[in-house]
């Protein structure tokens, strides 16, 4: 059967019972005119455009990519796609793919050869390190790349070059992921699995929008939700998100107050006796300061502080304290805020207070937002060390160093490594003087983009840029690399419940493109760079070499690869690390032995405190947690640090749709995707819109502080007071309003502030104070309606919108089970 997978983004339901296996359902989409006989072969990969890990075949024929079906084998989508990964490989071959390098002379970039473009990236190098040191040279980098990848970029910046300088974007995705689970147990790793939702009994979303930003993990809870004994579901989320419309209990609370919520919620749990106090006694430190911290928080106080129901409160509390299976997801809504880790660790406390960890139904899951964002943080490319190594354990340093045949001091151990931010400061001040981003978009992304669009314009600062597309950030750049894109090389990718994949290489790159490993071999090369037995360094020379490298690397640790190979990886499901001798198949779920990778000597670090962020000292860790327990770690509730005022009477938000990643550099090359939300749009509720006098579709203005973005109003079930804008779309076209105002642009971002979460140093973009006006003898949107697609949380108020739909040109193949499907 076919359906329109735009106006149905999570397909089919094929309903189940909790305890029993999720059905399969194989989605398939192939072009025009293409049937699954005429293809020439199906390539093994799996998802890239959000982080789920959905695997997937590529379709292959005369050479070129010509569509996708789900992998029914694989463990974590049994079969289904997502509608970006459904339409999203379209890009690939479009006509504006960059196809060799460019350097800019005379203010123009113009097209060049690999070794002119690489003479001058390892010239200034050289320059550089000569004159400015390590220092001068930083690393951006993005989620979307492959270990083998990230490894060999962490490799060179770390360990050839010695810069502390390596970030990537997951900084503004997820690095409080990272940190919670550090906080609370010692060290990276999620603890659930996605399988858990086949057994939980509560399901509980902290500002996580699964059915947007994962849509087939949202599936499979749907289908959990169809069958017999379906879950309660807990949200929270100021929105009114289709997770929000299906909750039991659905909790609004006003962004920017999210830890007075949490800290409520665990002094219902604690004053009743929803807890497990042998398991707390014998696996945890710290229980007693949580509760004295939460008993300054009842329902009454939180109620008053978030603007939510005392008994909402109540009753949400009693869901999550009397589940006997509970999963918990965590996602953005948490971590782009002032206190996104403090937040986050409560969700974990949540469940260290009930002992529900490591059994099927029991977990709980930081998400990630980006395919990669989970390699990024185990290979050291995005602030961490390479295996989830501690940067103030020397042991660690003096074994990293051993293993890369280096000496330790070459390795930078005097400071965490430099998170983004961070970085963005030094260039600004002049003192990182090269930055080299890869497969991300800055100029887009970042928060306070006048600020970050005057950084990276500066004469000073030598910018590579390494994409698949002319960015708005690869337009300012210095020299621009050609990338080879997904399915055009082969690599291996690891999912948000540790799940790890290997994607092959399909076709050829566009012209002289080349695959991101084999840009950094080729740069490692022509720096010379050796290692103390003067060897070249990186030692390996391809995508398996390096997987086999970061197999020594990972060994004996948390992220343990040993067991796998690529060998392994082909034909069959992904599988979860640690996967080794102990154990074969990988490993589901963490911690169900309640032994964590928190001992002093052993751990990846040694924790912050959650209000100032200042880190604590090996001693006073190991005098705090001597027997490597999960620590429970209380928070005081601080208010944003923007709140709104008479000027700006608003918090804004901003986020994801269903149908875009990121910036859309690949997204809006896809029809069906750019056709189902084409242009931005900022969410008001019914209440606020009728004070102002706007209508659906008015042409309005959302201004902060910082800036200003002009779009249609969509009139939807967002709380009051808040608004919404999805940060994904760049620049206007000249002209394109009608007005002629060459400045005007319409990224959220322009709006968003320069400040970041103490702890996991995650930009806040989810409490800025804004206001919002109707522009007056403006048009309204086309057929007076906003650009903002009716199948999601931007879902209209009014229903004589028109409905998002894809046709036939959406039409995806669903092969069901005999008997599903309702």
């Amino acid at each position: 059967m076919a359906v329109d997978r735009i106006a149905e983004p999570w397909g089919t339901r094929t309903p189940y019972e909790p305890g029993t296996r999720w059905p399969d359902r194989v989605d398939t989409y192939l072009a025009d005119g293409v049937t699954p006989e005429a293809v020439d072969r199906w390539v093994q990969s799996a998802a890239v455009l959000h982080s789920n890990g959905d695997g997937l075949d590529i379709a292959v024929k005369d050479g070129r990519i010509v569509g996708v079906r789900g992998r029914a084998v694989d463990r974590v989508n049994h079969g289904r796609l997502d509608p970006k990964d459904l339409f999203g490989w379209q890009a690939n071959a479009s006509d504006d793919r960059l196809r060799a390098p460019l350097i800019r002379v005379g203010g123009e970039l113009r097209p060049c050869d690999w070794d002119t473009a690489m003479g001058r990236i390892v010239a200034r190098s050289r320059e550089l390190l000569d004159t400015f040191g390590p220092s001068s040279i930083g690393f951006y980098t993005s989620g979307q790349l492959f270990l083998e990848a990230y490894y060999t970029q962490a490799a060179i910046a770390h360990g050839a070059i010695g810069t502390n300088h390596v970030d990537s974007n997951t900084r503004l995705c997820t690095a409080t992921a990272a940190e919670a689970l550090k906080e609370s147990f010692g060290c990276d790793g999620q603890p659930g699995s996605y399988a858990d939702v086949d057994h939980a009994d509560v399901i509980a979303l902290f500002g996580h929008n699964v059915a947007e930003t994962q849509t087939v993990l949202w599936a499979r809870m749907l289908d959990r939700l169809a069958g017999d004994a379906p879950p309660a579901i807990v949200c929270v989320d100021p929105r009114l998100t289709p997770v929000a419309r299906r909750a039991t209990v659905h909790l609004a609370p006003l962004p920017g107050t999210n830890v007075a919520l949490m800290n409520g919620l665990l002094h219902e749990i604690i004053a009743h006796g929803w807890i497990d106090r042998d398991y707390i006694d014998a696996h945890t430190v710290g229980f007693e300061e949580l509760r004295g911290r939460v008993e300054e928080f009842p329902p009454g106080r939180v109620a008053e502080i978030c603007g939510v129901s005392a008994d909402d409160i109540r009753d949400a509390a009693r869901l999550l304290g009397t589940a006997e299976r509970l999963l918990s997801t965590v996602l953005q809504g948490f971590y782009q805020s002032h206190q996104a880790t403090a937040a986050a660790v409560q969700v974990n406390n949540i469940h260290l207070v009930r002992g529900m960890l490591g059994r099927p139904g029991c977990g709980v899951l930081q998400m990630n937002g980006q395919p990669t964002a989970e390699n990024t943080r185990e290979c050291g490319a995005d602030g961490d060390l390479a295996g989830f190594r501690n940067w103030s354990n020397d042991a660690h340093i003096q074994e990293l160093a051993k293993l890369w045949n280096l000496a330790p001091l070459q390795i930078p151990h005097y400071a965490p490594p430099t998170h983004a931010m961070q970085m963005f400061r030094f260039a600004e001040e002049g003192t990182l003087r090269m930055l080299w981003v890869t497969a991300t978009n800055p100029a887009v992304s970042l928060p306070e983009l006048p600020r970050i669009r005057d950084i990276l314009s500066q004469e000073r600062l030598f910018l590579v840029v390494q994409d698949i597309f002319m960015t708005e950030t690869a337009a300012l750049a210095d020299v621009v690399l050609p990338a080879a894109a997904w399915g055009e090389k082969t690599g291996t990718f690891t999912n948000a419940d540790r799940t790890v994949h290997l994607s092959e290489k399909a076709v050829e790159p566009p012209g002289s493109a080349r695959s991101d490993l084999e840009i950094f071999l080729n740069y490692a090369r022509r720096m010379e760079f050796r290692d103390s037995d003067g060897q070249p360094f990186p030692p390996w020379t391809d995508p398996e070499s390096a997987f086999e490298a970061w197999k020594k690397c990972s060994a004996g640790g948390p992220c343990d690869y040993t067991g796998l190979s690529y060998e392994k990886l082909r034909g069959g499901s992904g599988i979860q690390w640690p996967c080794n001798a102990e154990h074969p198949d990988g490993t589901e779920r963490l911690y169900g032995d309640a032994k964590f990778w928190a001992a002093p000597d052993y751990c990846e670090a040694y924790g912050k405190d959650l209000i100032t962020g200042a880190p604590l000292q090996p001693d006073e860790y190991r005098s705090m947690n001597p027997f490597g327990k999960a620590i429970i770690k209380a928070a005081e509730y601080v208010p944003p640090h923007e709140r709104p005022s008479p000027d700006y009477p608003f918090v804004l938000i901003t986020g994801r749709t269903v149908y875009h990643f990121h910036t859309r550099t690949k997204t809006a090359r896809a029809p069906q995707l750019e056709l189902a939300a084409p242009d931005v749009w900022v969410e008001v509720s019914q209440r606020d819109a009728d004070r102002l006098g706007i209508g659906e579709g008015d042409a309005v203005e959302v201004s902060t502080p910082r800036g200003a973005v002009r779009c249609a109003a969509r009139i939807c079930g967002i709380r009051d007071g808040v608004l919404f804008v999805p940060f994904h779309y760049g620049y206007w076209d000249l002209e394109r309003d009608g007005v002629g105002d060459r400045g005007h642009r319409r990224a959220g971002n322009e709006l968003t502030l320069t400040d970041w979460d103490p702890v996991s140093k995650q930009p806040i973009y989810k409490t800025a104070a804004a206001r919002l006006a109707k522009r007056r003898h403006r048009r309204a949107a086309t057929n007076g309606a906003a650009a903002a697609p009716t199948t999601a949380a931007s879902a209209p108020v009014n229903g004589a919108v028109p409905a998002t739909v894809g046709g036939a040109a959406a039409g995806v193949a669903e092969v069901l089970p005999t008997g599903a499907g309702r």
